[in-house]
């Protein structure tokens, strides 16, 4: 899954490790390994503060 690799990548870019990132952005270790690893069920709230805090946000696209 992309979306995986690219928080991997976007963490390890901002010098963080999966703990760091947890810790920063008020979740789990196990939500971000499970996140890096592309569990499909994640919740969304979640994901947004991991992604606020390596300055990303989250777009969703309508079902068509």
């Amino acid at each position: 899954m992309q979306f995986a690799s690219d928080i991997t990548r976007l963490r390890k870019a901002a010098g963080l490790t999966q703990s760091e990132l947890a810790q920063r952005a008020g979740v789990g270790l196990r939500f971000v390994r499970e996140l890096e690893q592309g569990k499909p069920t994640v919740r969304l709230d979640k994901v947004q503060q991991v992604l606020d805090l390596l300055g990303h946000e989250l777009h969703v696209r309508p079902k068509r």
